[in-house]
């Protein structure tokens, strides 16, 4: 579900693998008995118009595969037991090629399915545990909003953050671990080494602190809330004129 640029581009590498439900049409495919996926490729900002519009019997079908942390938004709408995923792929604009990245992670009911379904056409993916997935889904997390807003505190790319601003990174990296780790009871080690070592893969990408309520805004509160200090995160946000 979704015509975006992710759900475009799989709906266009395999019609009839990916078939495709936006705003207008598709929706009679919701009809068919549960049982088979139903990959949602939409903003987090649009997932509560979507699931409002997902017929009650379908809801176990869904798999939710956006970045940011999702788990307090599924826990409010009764759906921690839906299959979850990760997307390791990149595509550029609306109505370009899916350029593969690493395995996509899968885990919960409909995992195999999806697995089966990216494999089908090109696209690594795996079988995960919770507890895997839930480590993958951290580190994704902490270098979406410790590269985003490095790059734009000093405004730069992703690259030269590594290069110039490595002591500031990794005291951004501890401290949105420290709040992470407990929260999601999972240990990342060593990961500002991995973080870094993806970011000289893509050394141009230039970042921005995006998706607030998903992304660094949920720090801010989990730290609040568990009474961690996050010094470099709030000053670095201040900066940015967030906070």
């Amino acid at each position: 579900m979704g015509a975006g640029r992710i759900g475009g581009a799989l709906h266009q590498r395999d019609p009839d693998q990916f078939a495709l439900v936006d705003r207008h049409h598709g929706w009679e495919l919701l009809e068919a008995e549960p049982g088979s996926p139903i990959l949602l490729a939409v903003r987090n900002d649009d997932l509560l118009a979507v699931l409002e519009r997902v017929p009650a019997r379908r809801r176990a079908d869904l798999v939710i595969a956006q970045n940011g942390m999702l788990r307090p938004w599924l826990r409010e709408h009764g759906l921690t037991q839906v299959t979850r995923g990760l997307l390791f792929m990149a595509v550029p604009t609306r109505g370009a090629a899916i350029e593969p990245g690493g395995e996509s992670p899968f885990f919960g009911p409909h995992a195999e399915a999806m697995v089966r379904a990216f494999t089908r056409v090109g696209l690594p993916a795996a079988v995960v545990s919770a507890q895997d997935f839930a480590g993958i889904e951290l580190e994704k997390l902490i270098w979406n909003c410790a590269f985003g807003l490095c790059c734009e505190a000093f405004n730069c790319d992703v690259g030269t953050v590594v290069l110039d601003h490595a002591q500031q990174l990794r005291a951004l990296v501890a401290e949105l671990l420290a709040v992470g780790g407990p929260a999601l009871d999972v240990e990342l080690e060593p990961l500002v080494d991995r973080l870094c070592a993806y970011s000289r893969s893509i050394p141009s990408y230039q970042g921005a602190v995006k998706e607030w309520p998903w992304r660094n805004g949920w720090f801010v509160l989990t730290a609040r809330e568990r009474g961690v200090a996050t010094p470099t995160h709030d000053r670095l946000l201040a900066a940015v004129g967030r906070s």
